[in-house]
């Protein structure tokens, strides 16, 4: 029986991250899933530009493929999002996947997903207080106070780190994903993902009848 899931990503960050969220299924709306997650060694362009090339030779084996990047620097940031979501499905459907395979493009990056008032992102990144991060990240200009998230959430991130004189890594991330509420996260792609996972993957459907 094929494994439920294929992942292809652009670099460690966001496997780990997609690595805690799917330690959550029910968080997510989903049953259980089987996946194995691959990294493409030319990160966003590839995933962008190659991924039917890359996955192809997967789509006996997997039940169904998604690929994420970051829409900026895919190299393709003429094109919107959604659209260059939809470039990389009909590439993919082509390539042996048909209706099996679906893009999520972070626009503009991963980072985008990990801000919230939660708690849990303090906890990750080790933060020591005994100002809480988002008002620090306030005062060193990186947040607005009218706005949910940073203005660059990935320059925001870098530097909470920096405070905290810790390396940005993979754990990080995956300990984001595991922890960090996303009830109310409203971010398109965090969305679509969510989308995604829960209608290949109800709560209920067995494993067998997923697979026929």
């Amino acid at each position: 029986m094929p494994t439920d899931l294929v992942l292809l990503v652009a670099d460690k960050n966001t496997e780990y991250g997609l690595r805690g969220l799917l330690s959550r299924p029910e968080a997510l709306g989903i049953r259980p899933i089987t996946w194995k997650a691959y990294v493409h060694p030319q990160r966003d362009p590839a995933c962008a530009g190659k991924a039917h090339e890359f996955l192809r030779s997967f789509a006996r084996d997997y039940h169904r493929a998604l690929v994420v990047f970051d829409h900026h620097g895919s190299g393709r940031e003429n094109r919107s999002a959604v659209d260059l979501e939809s470039d990389v499905e009909q590439l993919l459907a082509i390539n042996g996947w048909t209706d099996r395979a679906h893009v999520v493009a972070i626009a503009p990056e991963l980072e985008s997903w990990v801000f919230t008032s939660s708690p849990q992102v303090e906890a990750c990144i080790q933060w020591p207080g005994p100002a809480r991060l988002r008002n620090w990240l306030q005062s060193q200009g990186h947040w607005s106070e009218v706005h949910t998230k940073p203005k660059d959430p990935k320059a925001a991130l870098e530097a909470a780190l920096a405070r905290v004189r810790r390396p940005r890594s993979s754990s990080i991330y995956e300990c984001l994903g595991r922890s960090v509420g996303f009830e109310t996260c409203n971010d398109r792609a965090f969305v679509r993902l969510r989308q995604i996972l829960q209608t290949w993957f109800p709560i209920g459907e067995s494993p067998t009848s997923a697979a026929t």
